[in-house]
């Protein structure tokens, strides 16, 4: 019985970690109406490049809300799908862009200069 009562708190302090992808999961589908089905968001979000690592793939971008990801604006480091990207635009350049979470990473996946 004592076992028991000594595992108790480990027991809770996992609970949050075990639920969280049920919790999250029931979190996405709670606008879904029926015969609705589930379309990501990739409208373009609008930014400005403030810093370019091509060494590690890397734009550091002053953005505005990022609509799919449900984050408000600020400025971040993001890892670029292609490393092309790198090469379209430089430090000060208006860009718009698709970024999805990959592998618990934020990556860019269409960059496109604004002219």
């Amino acid at each position: 019985m004592m076992n028991y009562l000594k595992s108790i708190p480990r027991i809770v302090a996992l609970a949050p970690l075990i639920l969280m992808p049920v919790f999250a999961h029931a979190q996405m589908n709670h606008a879904m109406q029926p015969g609705m089905t589930m379309v990501a968001d990739t409208s373009m979000t609008e930014g400005e490049i403030r810093k370019i690592d091509k060494s590690l793939g890397k734009l550091t971008i002053k953005h505005g809300p990022i609509r799919n990801l449900d984050m408000p604006a600020m400025t971040m480091v993001f890892n670029v799908k292609d490393m092309r990207f790198l090469d379209k635009v430089k430090v000060g350049d208006k860009v718009r862009f698709i970024v999805v979470m990959d592998a618990g990473k934020m990556v860019i996946t269409d960059l496109q200069p604004v002219e």
